[in-house]
């Protein structure tokens, strides 16, 4: 099973607020054992939201919004991508990380959906087009 964990932004992360090098240090440790592990495919840190922009659409229609975003707590500050065998497991990991923040955070689990749980509508000629994209996106 695929899991997005998110690491959510807080008030110092979206001031620019970076790490401490002992975070650092400690977060780079941590990361070596999900690779050890198998568990880590991909991690990386966001900048602040004043930095990005979200693009909303209405119908046909697109807008874009310049950060910064007002409700912090709804920000990810950070993610990585793991496969591990259950929820039970990444929660597991989870709870072993150095708290990415200093002061309170939080970490959301989201499960990845994989092809299966697509059904029927998720046609042969679909999974066909998914397989040749991933095979792809691995060469780069």
């Amino acid at each position: 099973m695929r899991f997005m964990v998110i690491v959510k932004a807080t008030a110092d992360s979206e001031a620019g607020v970076m790490p401490s090098e002992e975070l650092l240090a400690a977060m780079g440790q941590y990361n070596e054992e999900l690779v050890a592990a198998g568990v880590m495919k991909a991690g990386e840190g966001l900048h602040p939201s004043s930095k990005g922009v979200r693009v909303k659409f209405s119908g046909s229609q697109r807008s874009v919004v310049d950060g910064p975003f007002m409700e912090t707590k709804e920000l990810i500050a950070g993610f990585w991508l793991w496969e591990v065998e259950s929820l039970q497991a990444c929660i597991d990991w989870v709870k072993r990380c150095p708290n990415p923040m200093p002061g309170d955070s939080e970490i959301e689990i989201r499960q990845i959906f994989e092809a299966e749980d697509f059904g029927a509508e998720f046609t042969p000629e679909l999974r066909e087009q998914e397989e040749r994209l991933r095979v792809q996106m691995s060469k780069t």
